[in-house]
């Protein structure tokens, strides 16, 4: 009898591609009022996690990808945002205060140069797929692993909660490396899954 051989795992570039493909259908089937609606439905699930934080880190939103803006905009007084900030290409980003104005190197909004750098105690992580245990599949540059192992570094606590769509958030585990920097938590419109 033969033995049939094991189905391969998916790659992590494939991981990423039907990632991106979920997102952007996602995204696209949404108009802009039920976008706006969830976006919001995000917010009310996220903020009374960002209770007591004074510096959160968030992201300027690729296309697709789901806005922290209605998280930055329910922010309580004395708190502060922050956003990515690249150098250049090859940089670890910092992430300084917002607002984005002008170009960063890869054409996505940043603050300027002459803006505060900060240092956050809650970061806002962008993904293209998760996994409930924490595990983040993002564009694939590790721009978010390095800054936030340089971030860590210093034994600095901070807490990292992923934003998606829900169908970006799957059950399965995804592959890890070992530079890889797991979620705390990962929240959807609809939920808030603790990976701690």
């Amino acid at each position: 009898m033969a033995v049939p051989s094991p189905t391969p795992s998916p790659s992590k570039s494939d991981l990423r591609a039907e990632g991106l493909r979920r997102r952007r259908a996602y995204a696209e089937s949404l108009d802009d009022a039920t976008r706006a609606a969830l976006e919001q439905a995000l917010a009310q699930i996220v903020l009374p996690h960002l209770l007591g934080a004074r510096v959160i880190a968030a992201y300027h939103p690729l296309k697709d990808e789901i806005s922290p803006a209605p998280i930055l905009a329910g922010l309580g007084a004395g708190q502060r945002y922050g956003l990515p900030w690249f150098e250049h290409r090859d940089a670890i980003f910092l992430w300084r205060e917002g607002p984005a104005t002008e170009p960063s190197p890869w054409g996505v909004a940043q603050p300027p140069a002459e803006a505060e750098a900060l240092l956050p105690d809650i970061v806002l992580v962008p993904i293209v797929l998760a996994d409930r245990s924490g595990v983040r599949i993002g564009h694939g540059k590790g721009h978010y692993d390095r800054a936030l192992a340089n971030l860590r570094g210093g034994g600095r606590p901070v807490m990292t909660i992923g934003l998606c769509w829900p169908d970006q958030l799957v059950d399965g585990p995804l592959p890890v490396d070992p530079w890889d920097m797991r979620l705390d938590a990962v929240a959807t419109p609809g939920e808030w899954v603790a990976c701690a």
